[in-house]
């Protein structure tokens, strides 16, 4: 478990995880609500040095963010409003992207794990006093568990 006191702890660690993130890497990013999904994701952007502002993709979908510095883009998708239709995840070719690109997947839970073999779970939880924890679980936690 790690304590996230503030947004700037929130995008210091997603910074440190998208330095790390490679080609075929799938992250998924649950919690509810305001938990700092999309903080985390905009920190993961830029640790990969990717173009593009971050932002929710929830009208969209997905966005892709080109390559930057390390060489690997970045799509960023959010599953909210497939409402877990499997369909729907599949018509985004995610599984296709994820040979060239890592994946972030907010509200990805129970859903998106399947584009993959190993993927990484983050599952982040809001406290009273608004700081956050983060707990890192899938076949890739170990990867980047050495780095926190």
């Amino acid at each position: 478990m790690i304590t996230l006191p503030d947004v700037d702890a929130t995008l210091a660690f997603g910074r440190g995880l998208g330095a790390r993130l490679r080609a075929g890497d799938l992250v998924l990013l649950s919690g509810p609500l305001g938990a700092g999904k999309t903080v985390l994701a905009r920190g993961i952007a830029e640790g990969m040095g990717v173009r593009g502002r971050v932002s929710s993709p929830t009208f969209v979908l997905a966005r892709v963010h080109p390559a930057g510095e390390n060489g690997v883009p970045l799509v960023h998708v959010d599953a909210y409003r497939l409402g877990g239709d499997l369909e729907q995840l599949d018509d985004l070719d995610l599984d296709t992207d994820l040979d060239s690109a890592a994946v972030v997947v907010e509200w990805g839970e129970g859903l998106a794990e399947r584009l993959a073999d190993d993927h990484l779970l983050i599952t982040l939880t809001r406290r009273d006093d608004d700081s956050r924890t983060a707990s890192l679980d899938g076949a890739l936690a170990d990867r980047f568990l050495e780095h926190v």
